[in-house]
């Protein structure tokens, strides 16, 4: 395929070969100065890992072809797009003499689109201020293992698995991470490291027509219909609708706000896929690209789905462009009807901006004069974001960046804590209205803020800026004629199941930067003469930090989480819209011709106590009775538990799967890592899941309890029976 705008640059394959043993000499610094140092702090099981050995071979990374930007560039930057490709035969050996493990790399495939961006440009020597290298998408990556089984036996590794970890590799090559190289002194790194976005794409993801049946019935005689859910990708963001079962055209009518950060270039993507328990069939596909969304400003039409006959998805894409001023927020927030509900969640008048820098005079842990490990949580509303840990130090510095979707400005607060890991203690906190923010100049404070319940002199320095989501209304003649241009994918379509369910995730994956999981609203339908209604999501899930953070931190990614379950609530079950039909249809079939006692999906037995001596909430899960039967066989329940408000996969508990019974005994004791003060403002979510076999459909949920934590009686304990309902709401205790 010919790109008349793509040119050789052979001249540069010359120069980089050339240059490939002192950019070797790079690489093996990095690995051993950054990387090796990092892996160590990361777990105390790493405590002893080395590299051994790294030869990055002597075949040099190709770049195939370069575009350089013309139109819709700033004029102090010059953008250009490199085709790169590196087939190595490396040798990177590792070892960790702990546990007498070695493991290694044989060889790296990586093939994909870096942007360089050079800017910005200034009227003296070097004339380039600065460089940023990062990837628009995701990179196809391969990576040929030695002993990678080993590896993946020890202790705090044992979640990971190598389709994990390329996950986890990739995302960080991916836009809104970027290597930036400063070439002067006075440039603004953090400037260019955390760039405010472009803008943001609000994109309502609304029905589907004419797409094909692709359940069969009778081994293949029989035509049934599909299951149809929608992947929705910019960069690195990553959506999934609800499965709209058996419909050929479904109507998801939901509503997801994604970050952009760079354009011209980067791209809506769309994939349709029929959900199977096996593998999931491909319906279809389609690419925008967004610098024609961002010119038109609102696109409401059908567009016609890649390698499908007549398949067509109806879409509503609106730009939201970025305003410093707070003019236009009583208008935004009338549009969005935030004016009138209390709520802290639904479509997005503002997007926060928050450079987290550095921290003073921090107080030590629990053990006096002794540094503590200190990190950073960050909250507005049901959103929680958390910096990197910064170890053996009270003067941290972080310089990271994160953003967060506010509902509304006037009414929520952004609050702050500094909490030492090591200890799981308080270092001090901090709330800030952000109506402050909408008083002051630029709506933008940086300043060094003094932290409550800490010490005399303890300050937190922050940059936090507020920006108004504001839809221009273009003014078009009757007669205008856009032109989205849609763009063929060019992603094999092959093994798509296990691809997508690595990739399924909420939020971008970030190492100098977090990026607030992007929002999605349920339930906005886009129909004429009914209003935009948005129904509150349940609590975001936390985006994924970077490597310096211990391996549970890893596996807790929404990125990874089964994609079985849609991002409003992708580290959660019962909010699934479906999850709860399901679970209502049974009841009815259960009610068919007789009375249901005041317990219809059953109880379940558990022991709840703080053990102050270990500072651990226990919880044990005896057992489950009267339990509604998922089959003719029964059910296969098992027990899966959050502390709330934290989803993440290292936060889960499961017991084992008990089979082909309604009244399942587990006497299974769990431990959370909390203190008796912090569990008290927590619930305990208990879902009864029945598990199925590897091809059923039988998967699902038995039913909920949500435990609220503040008692009194919780340091003593307690063991008793709590009913079973839909949501988990309003359990009834039977003693």
């Amino acid at each position: 395929v010919h790109f008349p705008d793509t040119e050789r640059a052979e001249w540069l394959n010359k120069t980089v070969k050339h240059m490939w043993p002192f950019i070797c000499q790079f690489i093996e610094k990095l690995f051993r100065e950054t990387i090796e140092p990092a892996v160590r702090g990361a777990n105390t099981h790493l405590s002893t890992f080395s590299f051994t050995k790294v030869d990055m071979g002597q075949q040099p990374l190709r770049v195939n072809g370069v575009k350089v930007y013309t139109e819709n560039v700033d004029k102090r930057q010059i953008i250009l797009d490199l085709q790169v490709s590196f087939v190595g035969n490396c040798e990177i050996d590792l070892e960790i003499k702990r546990y007498f493990c070695r493991a290694g790399v044989k060889s790296i495939q990586i093939h994909g689109t870096m942007r360089v961006i050079l800017e910005p440009l200034i009227g003296d020597m070097p004339l380039v201020g600065a460089l940023s290298i990062f990837f628009l998408r995701k990179p196809l990556l391969e990576i040929n293992w030695t002993g990678l089984t080993n590896l993946l036996d020890i202790p705090g590794l044992n979640g990971l698995s190598d389709t994990i970890i390329l996950d986890i590799i990739s995302n960080y090559l991916v836009l809104p991470n970027r290597i930036t190289v400063p070439l002067v002194s006075e440039v603004q790194i953090a400037q260019l490291r955390f760039p405010i976005p472009k803008g943001v794409l609000r994109i309502h993801f609304i029905e589907a027509q004419d797409l094909q049946g692709k359940d069969t019935y009778l081994k293949g005689l029989v035509k049934g219909k599909s299951d149809p859910y929608g992947i929705i990708r910019v960069g690195n963001q990553i959506f999934q609708s609800k499965v709209i079962k058996e419909n050929l055209s479904p109507k998801w009518n939901e509503v997801y706000e994604a970050l952009v950060y760079e354009h011209p270039g980067q791209e809506l993507e769309i994939e349709l896929f029929d959900e199977d328990p096996d593998k999931d069939d491909f319906l279809g596909s389609l690419m925008i690209d967004l610098t024609e969304v961002e010119k038109e400003r609102l696109l409401d039409e059908w567009f016609t789905l890649d390698e499908v006959p007549r398949g067509k998805l109806h879409l509503k894409l609106e730009w939201l462009s970025l305003l410093p001023d707070a003019s236009h927020l009583d208008k935004v927030l009338m549009d969005i009807r935030a004016d009138k509900d209390q709520a802290n969640d639904g479509l997005s008048s503002a997007l926060l901006i928050l450079y987290l820098d550095s921290a003073r005079n921090l107080p030590s842990g629990k053990r006096i004069n002794s540094n503590p490990n200190p990190l950073v949580q960050m909250s507005v509303g049901h959103q929680a974001q958390e910096s990197k840990i910064r170890y053996k130090t009270s003067e941290p510095v972080w310089e990271e960046n994160f953003t967060f979707f506010i509902h509304n400005p006037k009414r929520q607060d952004l609050e702050v804590e500094v909490k030492d890991e090591q200890h799981q203690c308080s270092l001090g906190t901090l709330r800030i209205p952000l109506s402050q923010l909408l008083a002051s100049e630029d709506m933008t404070v940086n300043q060094r803020f003094q932290l409550s319940s800490s010490g005399p002199n303890s300050t937190l320095k922050m940059k936090i800026a507020l920006r108004v989501l504001h839809l221009e209304k273009q003014e078009r003649p009757p007669d205008h004629q856009h032109s989205a241009q849609v763009k063929r994918p060019s992603v094999s379509k092959d093994g798509r199941k296990g691809l997508v369910r690595s990739q399924a995730s909420a939020s971008p994956a970030t190492s100098g930067s977090s990026t607030a999981p992007s929002t999605p609203v349920t339930g906005a339908a886009d129909k004429p003469g009914t209003e935009e209604k948005a129904q509150p999501p349940e609590a975001s899930p936390p985006a994924q930090h970077d490597l310096g953070r211990s391996t549970s931190s890893l596996l807790a990614s929404p990125s990874h989480a089964s994609i079985k379950e849609p991002t409003p609530s992708i580290a959660s079950d019962i909010s699934l819209p479906i999850a709860t039909q399901e679970l209502r249809q049974r009841l009815r079939q259960l009610e068919n011709g007789t009375m249901l006692g005041q317990s219809p999906l059953g109880q379940i037995q558990l022991t709840i106590r703080h053990s102050s001596q270990r500072n651990k909430l226990i919880v044990v899960v005896h057992s489950c009775r009267n339990l509604i039967a998922f089959s003719e066989e029964g059910s296969d329940p098992y027990v899966r538990m959050y502390l709330l408000p934290d989803k993440r996969r290292s936060g889960r508990r499961k017991t084992h799967v008990s089979k082909k019974t309604l009244n399942p005994v587990f006497d299974q004791s769990f431990d959370f890592n909390v203190s008796l003060p912090e569990v008290q403002r927590r619930t305990l979510d208990v879902a009864v899941k029945n598990s199925g076999g590897f091809l059923s459909k039988d998967k699902g949920l038995l039913g909920k309890v949500l435990v609220a934590l503040a008692s009194e009686e919780l340091a003593k304990g307690w063991t008793q029976w709590y009913d079973l309902t839909e949501d988990g709401t309003r359990p009834q205790v039977m003693t």
